[in-house]
């Protein structure tokens, strides 16, 4: 390869891929329950039927009444409590989308129900829970897949198809800016995003320390600096169920990354910025430099400027895009759960889960201790799509 990152050297997996295993299935429909029926239920629902492998059983809650709305809502005629959904013999996957202090605790519970998991970012609240998670997986003989699942669509894919053919040559550097300041606005019971297990770091960090990864390979060293800006949210949402949210953790976080491949990254993550003209993420190379959309949505623009040219040009996507009503849809990483029974091939893995929220814990942990934090855990790039 001329350029781009050396998969032999870095310890990177063969750019040499296959088709989205989620979108194929042996002729055997996968059972899936869904525990958790808050704000994310119906896109999770809608997403996951577009999927002919994948067959959506029943759904649970810890309020039943909530559980009965949200299954009426969709269309679904079984649901109950969330013992009755793991004691199910229909349900092959348990879907955990229930709030991030409890992503632990449920899926290890369904886990030792027998059941496969696909668990929403972050794999746990805390790292050394997340440790206990993937120990739980591996003594049940269970697959574990986590959110997020954007980094399998086109936008994603195409970037690191470029950085894998040399277009950018190596690369060197990369940015990337999380900037919001509205979830109080549109979501009726924001709460969880300011207790521990979320903040813009852990909540929405994810989607781009995936594509971080996916793109440069893991992080080796993170250096970072965190503050809280309200301490004290104001929630104006139409409908809402609270009115005011006490901030428990930090709200801005700007971090200096380390990889492996050797380039060196810079990421702010923020609840606090109203508005910006900030790029979502680009990649620097010794040729040229790729802009990427934002890693919340599966599919958009990716922008290559190579040295020798005088515009940016369009590249074209390496897979087929989604279209514009289903980026905000949730079920594709499931469907890779589910397709990896047959086909062992999984890339949204517990194993990517884990070093992304190592990486993320970092930036607290070194803006609390004001020293480099060394990352200790490590993981494939997932397999190009």
């Amino acid at each position: 390869m001329v350029g781009g990152l050396d998969g032999e050297k870095h310890g990177l997996s063969s750019t040499v891929g296959r088709k989205m295993t989620g979108d194929e299935d042996d002729g055997r429909r996968v059972g899936v329950g869904v525990i958790g029926c808050g704000d994310v239920f119906p896109r999770y629902i809608q997403g996951m039927r577009r999927f002919s492998g994948l067959h959506v059983v029943r759904c649970a809650d810890i309020e039943g009444s909530r559980a009965e709305r949200a299954a009426k809502q969709v269309g679904l005629s079984v649901w109950g409590s969330v013992e009755e959904l793991l004691a199910d013999p229909a349900v092959d996957i348990a879907v955990n989308i229930t709030p991030p202090s409890v992503h632990a605790a449920v899926t290890m519970a369904a886990l030792d129900a027998g059941k496969h998991v696909y668990v929403e970012k972050p794999l746990a609240a805390t790292l050394p829970d997340a440790a206990e998670v993937l120990a739980r997986a591996e003594a049940t003989g269970r697959r574990l897949g986590v959110a997020p699942d954007t980094f399998l669509g086109s936008a994603c894919q195409t970037a690191r198809s470029a950085i894998d053919q040399g277009l950018i040559g190596r690369p060197v550097g990369v940015t990337a800016f999380l900037t919001h300041n509205r979830a109080e606005s549109w979501h009726p019971d924001p709460t969880f995003l300011f207790k521990p297990g979320g903040g813009p770091v852990l909540d929405m960090g994810p989607y781009y320390l995936s594509w971080l990864v996916t793109c440069l390979g893991p992080v080796m060293e993170v250096t970072g600096a965190t503050t809280i800006g309200s301490r004290r949210r104001q929630v104006t949402t139409p409908g809402r169920l609270v009115d005011t949210i006490d901030v428990e953790v930090a709200t801005h976080a700007s971090a200096v990354l380390r990889f492996g491949s050797g380039a060196v990254g810079t990421a702010m993550m923020s609840f606090d910025v109203w508005d910006a003209h900030l790029p979502s993420i680009e990649i620097y190379g010794t040729q040229g430099t790729l802009s990427l959309p934002d890693p919340s949505g599966f599919d958009g623009d990716v922008l290559l400027k190579r040295w020798d040219s005088e515009g940016w040009r369009l590249l074209a996507p390496v897979t087929p895009p989604d279209g514009p009503d289903e980026q905000r849809l949730r079920g594709r990483g499931v469907a890779d759960l589910a397709a990896s029974l047959s086909t062992s091939v999984q890339r949204a893995t517990g194993a990517l889960a884990y070093h992304v929220l190592e990486v993320l814990t970092a930036i607290e942990t070194s803006s609390r201790e004001r020293r480099v934090v060394v990352i200790e855990s490590t993981c494939d790039r997932p397999e190009p799509v």
